[in-house]
């Protein structure tokens, strides 16, 4: 086979749908070049099916994944993101480096076979469990680093600025001090971790966690000291993520916390704001003015019962968008599309809602947002199959029985979307150029499982105890 290159009878282009094009990428990984109606050399791989631009998970918290499915049951009057908050706590507060580098892979194994190549990781646990730094400080990052490298996945690192529970400087919980830290320790942090990310191809950034967790002055500092050290460096942050957020930020300033963001801090186009549930019109038309992306995480929103987001008024201000996995619920690139657009759907009570004037078919028109809004937030590139980004492309499985036969790309893509098992028809992953994925497996997906599981069965005994 002919190194660096692929041919596709259909490819997903940042401009739509093409044929025959030939895929070439250099060395390094980047697609030095895109030719639609071309003819496959002697020797290239032909992929088998349709070729789609990777999807980039804009927001990840790696250990939450060895909860799935421990907080499906009523413990409180009436359950919350709140009540939910209590068992993370547990498990955040009982990890070791060991489990979380073995989780953080399997997760990663898990998420290249389900259709993301690159992954955003707002990591905030970062010290011992008593909450006093390990020896190299950088010990927790260096694990998902690692991660990140074992399994073969593009990594944005956003390292979490935590300092306080509350609006207003309330002090942390116990169950946060694994979390603590002061603004110039977190400087020094970033600083130590930008090398090593340099070096694995990696991209830093920083995540104030929330503006009840940063106050304004350490918010102000921070990302001052960030641009510092790097002037395009991605910024992510949760915010109004849920009502009692906004009451409490109210409570607090007198302003709702995206209005609150907008007047005292530079957002712009390098920052993500995680879940933006509950804005209002005006902040709505604000936050897409400034070119920031909207982190949308729909299963997990769903999960935790956030609320839901209008995308009408997103997509009327231009707003950018992107997906991810949060807290991992549901591990899955087009899990996370259908359930964005059947929210709107149940919002709207329409049909085919995130539609562009571009794309008909909604499955193309979401992937393609979905991956330039990512590739944005992750501040990598990783924005589709066009020259000089990098060689991230997940493979449809033509033969398989709900693609099997269709008339057009755009329909092999939404029965993947919408009507397959979402992951079943995956054939292979590539990342920078180097096949991760193929038959639908990863070639640790045995080994990493082994791993997950032997993790996630200590941290079970040792959160019950």
């Amino acid at each position: 086979m002919t190194p660096h290159t692929l041919f596709a009878e259909h490819a997903l282009l940042p401009t739509g749908w093409a044929r025959d094009v030939l895929l070439q990428w250099n060395a390094a990984g980047q697609l030095s070049a895109v030719t639609p109606n071309a003819s496959a050399p002697a020797g290239t791989q032909r992929a088998a099916g349709p070729v789609l631009p990777g999807l980039p998970n804009l927001h990840s918290h790696a250990f939450q994944r060895a909860m799935g499915g421990l907080t499906e049951y009523r413990g409180a009057a009436q359950d919350s993101f709140w009540s939910w908050r209590e068992l993370m706590y547990r498990f955040a507060g009982a990890i070791t480096p060991e489990q979380l580098t073995a989780i953080a892979t399997g997760l990663y194994v898990e998420m290249l076979e389900a259709g993301y190549t690159s992954v955003c990781e707002f990591h905030y646990v970062h010290h011992a469990a008593d909450g006093r730094p390990y020896a190299d400080d950088r010990e927790l990052s260096l694990c998902l680093l690692r991660a990140a490298q074992n399994a073969g996945i593009g990594l944005t690192l956003l390292p979490v600025l935590y300092q306080t529970s509350g609006f207003g400087g309330t002090p942390p919980s116990a169950g946060q001090r694994r979390f603590i830290r002061h603004t110039d320790n977190m400087l020094a942090l970033l600083q130590a971790l930008k090398p090593l990310c340099d070096a694995q191809g990696a991209r830093l950034g920083l995540a104030p966690h929330s503006l009840r967790a940063v106050p304004p002055e350490a918010l102000r500092e921070a990302v001052d000291g960030l641009t510092a050290l790097d002037a395009t460096a991605p910024i992510h942050i949760h915010i109004a993520e849920q009502t009692g957020e906004v009451d409490a930020c109210l409570a607090w300033s007198g302003q709702r916390p995206v209005q609150w963001l907008l007047n005292h801090a530079p957002v712009d186009a390098r920052w993500c704001l995680v879940h933006a549930t509950h804005m209002d019109a005006d902040e709505y038309r604000r936050a897409a003015q400034t070119g920031a992306v909207a982190g949308l995480c729909p299963t997990t929103e769903a999960n935790l019962g956030d609320g839901i987001f209008d995308m009408a008024q997103w997509r009327a201000g231009r707003g950018h968008w992107g997906v991810g996995s949060d807290s991992h619920a549901t591990v899955n690139a087009a899990e996370e599309l259908l359930m964005l657009e059947y929210s709107q759907r149940l919002a709207t009570r329409q049909r085919n809602v995130l539609a562009g004037d571009r794309h008909a078919y909604v499955a193309t028109a979401m992937t393609l947002d979905a991956v330039a809004g990512g590739a944005q937030a992750s501040g990598r590139a990783v924005a589709g199959l066009a020259v000089g980004q990098q060689a991230d492309l997940v493979v449809l499985d033509a033969e398989h029985p709900l693609l099997q036969g269709l008339p057009t790309a755009d329909a092999m893509l939404s029965a993947h979307v919408f009507a397959s098992h979402r992951q079943s028809a995956i054939a292979e992953v590539w990342v920078g150029g180097q096949a991760r994925v193929s038959a639908g497996r990863h070639a640790l997906n045995h080994s990493a499982r082994a791993a997950f599981n032997t993790a996630r069965r200590q941290l079970l005994e040792n959160t019950q105890a």
